[in-house]
């Protein structure tokens, strides 16, 4: 199969090289020539554009974008407008809302499919959680691009309609705030509590046949482990913030209680107003661990 990819940062780049690993075919772009140079070196074709992208494509394009979300996936959607059809099927693997999702599939030629995409930059060796929304006729034709990307056949599957893959997306990213705050205040009463604990020797006792072991407590023996059981110089400052407030904003549309989940977004927001919170500075550190995001670090 043929895949053209349309953004080539950290998870586009995943994209790309899992996609060749399978032994498929990949054209690339991206708006910074470094990027398409290197995606290029691993085995894509290079584009200058993105219509010249499609130029490079068969007849039945099949067009993954890996964007940031919001209006880049407007901007490149328009621009491919004109060089799409029914027969065509475009996947955006970004954290988009759902409700954008909803309308983009409605007004695109192509057929869409929204991907929720799970794993970070894990997920170059282990692959994705793929969560699919869209036509299913659509997500069938993907399926050997869905095996190479995510962790295997048991690492995707369709969800239902447009709109939908994103939505579970959104609150499996919810239910990430609240594990990654039950996480953080568990260890802050250890490290303020009775006993002088090496945290990552605790973590790791946990992640041994323990029931809350995971790969979030993994990533908690990892914090400590580098940074030392007070987590050195990092602050007490959770960046992020928007699926969470998309899951909360639903649930109350819906009507559903969600208060660890709520608790778990006030805290990322009140992290920005002061300092001093252990378990913070735990979750700023394991948003490090899974998405390599940048830690704040204390002066």
């Amino acid at each position: 199969m043929e895949l053209g990819v349309i953004g080539l940062g950290r998870m586009g780049q995943i994209v790309v090289d899992r996609t060749l690993e399978a032994g498929h075919d990949v054209v690339a772009f991206d708006l910074e020539p470094e990027a398409v140079a290197t995606a290029a070196d691993a085995g894509a074709e290079p584009a200058d554009s993105v219509a010249d992208l499609v130029d490079r494509l068969g007849d039945d394009k099949h067009i993954w974008l890996m964007v940031p979300a919001g209006g880049a996936v407007d901007a490149t959607l328009e621009e491919l407008e004109d060089h799409l059809d029914e027969d065509d099927v475009v996947v955006d693997g970004g954290n988009s809302y759902f409700e954008d999702s909803v309308r983009r599939a409605e007004s695109t030629p192509a057929a869409y499919l929204d991907c929720g995409t799970s794993g970070g930059p894990a997920g170059a060796h282990l692959g994705f959680s793929l969560m699919v929304g869209g036509p299913e006729w659509a997500y069938d034709e993907l399926t050997p691009v869905f095996d190479a990307v995510a962790t295997g056949p048991d690492g995707h599957e369709r969800m239902g309609p447009a709109g939908s893959g994103h939505y579970v997306k959104m609150v499996h990213n919810g239910v990430e705030y609240a594990l990654m705050q039950t996480y953080g205040e568990g260890f802050e009463l250890l490290h303020e509590g009775r006993y002088d604990l090496d945290l990552e020797s605790v973590a790791s006792v946990w992640n041994n046949g323990a029931v809350i072991r995971s790969w979030l407590l993994e990533l908690c023996e990892e914090a400590f482990r580098e940074e030392g059981t007070d987590l050195g110089d990092v602050a007490d400052r959770i960046e992020g913030g928007s699926t969470g407030t998309w899951t909360v904003q639903e649930g109350l549309e819906q009507e559903v209680p969600l208060p660890l989940i709520y608790t778990a977004l006030g805290e990322r927001f009140g992290s920005r107003a002061d300092d001093g919170r252990f378990s913070r500075r735990l979750a700023n550190r394991l948003r490090y661990g899974f998405g390599r995001h940048e830690v704040p670090r204390r002066e």
